[in-house]
């Protein structure tokens, strides 16, 4: 059995590669995930430390050296004269981590529930599905708006956000899998064997469940570093001092009819090209993992 899913994983592996435009986002996501977990090592400047800025050295254009020509501005600085290049390296971890966490907390709270709502039915199904359809009728911007405006600004606080915004989709999802997992034949087996409930769901029913869940996870990942870059841009996310991408934009948005476009134009391509590349690679998921969806 080992060796049968050590193939089968192997074959998909292989098939994922056929794509050329999916292999090359999976580099660049692997290059800007390691250039940002090493940030600190590979910045020419600290961008947080108030010691290592100088405010002489604000909005210098490209290629300027600082004052002292110990630095290079490869991409420029901002109005605080803090490097470009070392601030979006930097936003890229803020971006990622939220992110990240976020998507994992949120998809761990919703496939829980939802497979709890499927395997046991009735009432307790209708009012989960209930709460989720009225999560679901609204923006996803539009809660997390409220949710920030009452919990306030912080890496914690867009964390929670984009948590509740997102932990209905993956219940939604995880339920219309169960339901058609649990009338299968393992599970029947499972029940004559007279297995505990939890061993069936969470040993039996929920592993058949994870290949779409990886492809959901892989896209909600770009969503939400979208949404949290759009809710710092518009100044209810991150706080000044733990600069995202979004916030590294907005930043620099005031300056753009000044012709200091390098401080928001930069920091946007990095944003795109990021969302860009976890999307190839969730579209190339979705393909593999479940080649009924293959355009």
């Amino acid at each position: 059995m080992a060796a049968k899913h050590e193939s089968l994983f192997w074959q998909a592996v292989q098939e994922y590669f056929e794509s050329r435009t999916a292999t090359i986002g999976l580099i660049l996501l692997v290059i800007i995930v390691g250039v940002a977990l090493l940030a600190p090592v590979i910045s020419p400047q600290n961008p947080y430390d108030l010691m290592a800025i100088d405010i002489m050295d604000g909005k210098l254009p490209p290629g300027s050296k600082s004052m002292d020509s110990s630095i290079t501005y490869t991409l420029g600085t901002d109005s605080q004269g803090r490097d470009m290049f070392s601030s979006i390296l930097y936003g890229l971890r803020i971006s990622l981590g939220v992110g990240v966490v976020s998507t994992i907390i949120a998809l761990v709270i919703g496939s829980v529930i939802g497979l709890w709502a499927a395997y046991k039915g009735g009432k307790i199904d209708s009012f989960i599905m209930r709460t989720v359809d009225l999560q679901l009728s609204f923006p996803a911007i539009l809660v997390a708006l409220i949710l920030l405006a009452i919990l306030g600004k912080g890496i914690d606080k867009i964390v929670l956000a984009l948590v509740m915004v997102q932990w209905a989709y993956y219940a939604r999802a995880i339920r219309s899998n169960v339901l058609v997992e649990r009338h299968k034949e393992y599970v029947e087996a499972a029940r004559c064997l007279a297995l505990p409930q939890r061993r069936i769901m969470f040993g039996h029913v929920l592993p058949n469940c994870t290949p779409e869940l990886i492809v959901i996870s892989t896209v909600k990942v770009a969503g939400a570093i979208a949404l949290e870059a759009t809710l710092s841009f518009l100044g209810l996310g991150m706080p000044i001092t733990q600069p995202s991408l979004g916030l590294l934009i907005a930043n620099g948005f005031k300056y753009l009819q000044s012709g200091y476009y390098w401080i928001s134009f930069y920091p946007g391509v990095a944003l795109l090209v990021l969302i860009v590349c976890i999307n190839l690679v969730g579209d190339r998921l979705r393909d593999v993992l479940n080649p009924r969806l293959k355009r």
